[in-house]
């Protein structure tokens, strides 16, 4: 009898989904299914040229080094183009952010021309900027004008808004898993969105797929051997973790300050314009071009010998003065520079590989900066393997507490606090 009412019940609640759950979900599905892979495409070849541009212009400045003397007069040009024809874009991430959280209007196509000029302009004379904001309001912008085509309601366009970033991130950096939950989970602290969950990741992994269909590669880095985790071991990560929060909470702090301070010039094409002979000037007199552009090939050498205790520092300070003075670009990658060459200096001292601290560097700086610790322990899993999974996962999440609710993004709003004393700051 009991083998009776429950094979009864099975069925009934079997006949039930299909009769009225089925056919809506395979529907809702289908839909996303091919939304996304309209967005992946158009964001994973917009992200491909983008990084082509971006590998020539720092080829052509670092065999042409003089033409970063020109630097203020291209901040000249950001800064009129970005005055004349793109004031309604000019908050960049914070836009999209702050469309997600209150939806208002369509995101303007403008923003991916003028953030993809400008952050190769910027790039091409020498400052010191990355490529993950760039990717992602490019992904953005695109992703939202399928709103107006496909006339998507409001809770739809959120859905579509996500997806765009999550395939910006995802193509930049190679890496889709993380694109998927930065997508979800950068929008508001505490708070990842799962109505959204299928179309990122479907998005993000077609976008990636594009990227690299049109023949565009990824740095590759390699962090060697990982010890076994035991207690000393547990409390070194959990050490360098909150190294890796401050020198995240510093990076923002100085961001927010630098750029109050640019504020006061009341003309703003004049702000990248004082910056960029600031910037001029100090990389006259340090002679060198290593903490400019990108700085991939210091990422790279972290992983294999010790750094300066200098390098991330200066890195901070630069990226900081490029972006606030309004040159356009990321800060993510500039994050992963300052993180492996923190981690990497910290080698010193802790008795862990060198390059299993660059690597959580790495990733842990930018969680900490961006408030996006499950995106950072995806991405370190990506480009590192499963085997450093722990010591990145505790690097992130700590150094996630230990950075503060002031992260790079001013426009986040907390949806769960990172402690319950910290329940009534805002970002």
């Amino acid at each position: 009898m009991p083998v009776k009412i429950l094979t009864e019940g099975f069925l009934l609640s079997i006949k039930s989904f299909f009769k009225q759950d089925f056919a809506l979900i395979f529907t809702e599905v289908l839909k996303w299914l091919a939304i996304s892979g309209l967005v992946g495409a158009t964001v994973g070849s917009a992200s491909a040229l983008f990084l082509v541009s971006l590998n020539w212009a720092t080829e052509y400045r670092e065999s042409h080094r003089s033409i970063i003397a020109m630097l203020p007069l291209a901040g000249l040009m950001i800064g009129l183009a970005y005055h004349y024809w793109g004031k309604s874009v000019v908050k960049g991430n914070n836009l999209l952010i702050e469309e997600l959280q209150r939806p208002k209007n369509v995101i303007p196509l403008v923003m991916a021309p003028l953030i993809f000029v400008g952050t190769v302009i910027t790039h091409l004379f020498g400052g010191s900027a990355g490529r993950e904001g760039t990717a992602v309001q490019i992904g953005g912008a695109f992703a939202d004008q399928f709103t107006k085509v496909f006339k998507l309601k409001p809770r739809d366009r959120k859905i579509l808004l996500i997806s765009g970033i999550s395939a910006g991130f995802a193509s930049v950096f190679g890496t889709p898993l993380a694109g998927a939950i930065f997508g979800l989970e950068v929008f508001v602290v505490g708070t990842l969105m799962y109505q959204a969950i299928l179309p990122s990741f479907v998005t993000a992994i077609i976008a990636d797929y594009v990227c690299k269909t049109w023949g565009v590669g990824h740095t590759h880095y390699r962090i060697g051997g990982v010890p076994d985790l035991d207690a000393i071991n547990l409390l070194l990560a959990l050490a360098a973790g909150i190294m890796f929060g401050l020198a995240a909470r510093t990076f923002s702090g100085l961001n927010h300050y630098l750029s109050a301070i640019f504020s006061k010039i009341k003309y703003p094409p004049l702000r990248p314009v004082v910056g960029g002979i600031l910037l001029v000037g100090i990389i006259y007199f340090s002679g060198t071009t290593r903490y400019i552009g990108l700085g991939i090939p210091v990422i790279s050498q972290s992983f294999i010998e010790q750094q300066a205790y200098y390098a991330f520092l200066i890195k901070l300070f630069l990226t900081a003065l490029t972006l606030s003075a309004g040159f356009k670009g990321g800060e993510v990658t500039p994050l992963f520079f300052i993180g492996a060459t923190l981690g990497s200096f910290l080698s010193v001292y802790m008795p862990l590989p060198v390059g299993l601290l660059a690597g959580m560097g790495f990733v842990a700086v930018f969680s900490g900066a961006a408030n996006t610790p499950l995106a950072c322990i995806f991405m370190g899993i990506e480009l590192f393997g499963i085997a450093p999974g722990i010591y990145i996962a505790l690097a992130c999440v700590t150094a996630y507490l230990f950075s503060g609710h002031t992260g790079i993004y001013r426009s986040q709003s907390i949806g769960t606090p990172k402690h319950l004393l910290f329940r009534r700051y805002r970002v």
